[in-house]
């Protein structure tokens, strides 16, 4: 993979031709961004409840079933058959929106909850992709 170095503020107005140097990378971005491959799904976020954390809507998430949950994880889970991505509050057993207009969900003995995996990476999509449609 050919690494273009560019260095870009805000309020950039030009710079050099990115093809003027690059560095060679030996890797892929599956090496770079997934570390258990045979364990690890993409989803893609759905709402603004996980703003906070840098996730919007139409976001990829990188998630990983081998990676055990910790406090304050970002998660993907199943809760009564609706999937979800939180930030898991494991000592209060509570799942948490990092969007202060969404309440806290707590879990309780009555609900089916299961994690699905720990979201390791999100890549937010500047262009459309037809790879990426919902059809």
């Amino acid at each position: 993979m050919n690494i273009i170095p560019i260095s870009a503020s805000a309020g950039i107005t030009g710079f050099e031709s990115p093809a003027a140097e690059y560095s060679q990378l030996t890797c892929t971005l599956d090496e770079i961004l997934i570390e258990h491959p045979s364990s690890t799904f993409i989803g893609k976020a759905c709402g603004d409840s996980m703003e906070g954390v840098g996730i919007f809507d139409g976001d990829l998430l990188i998630v990983d079933r081998h990676v055990t949950p910790r406090q304050h994880d970002i998660i993907v889970a199943n809760l009564n058959g609706e999937f979800v991505c939180k930030l898991l509050d494991v000592r209060q057993r509570m799942l948490v929106s990092a969007n202060d207009k969404v309440k806290p969900v707590f879990i309780n003995d009555l609900d089916s909850f299961s994690i699905e995996g720990v979201v390791i990476r999100s890549i937010r999509c500047h262009h459309p992709s037809y790879l990426l449609d919902d059809k």
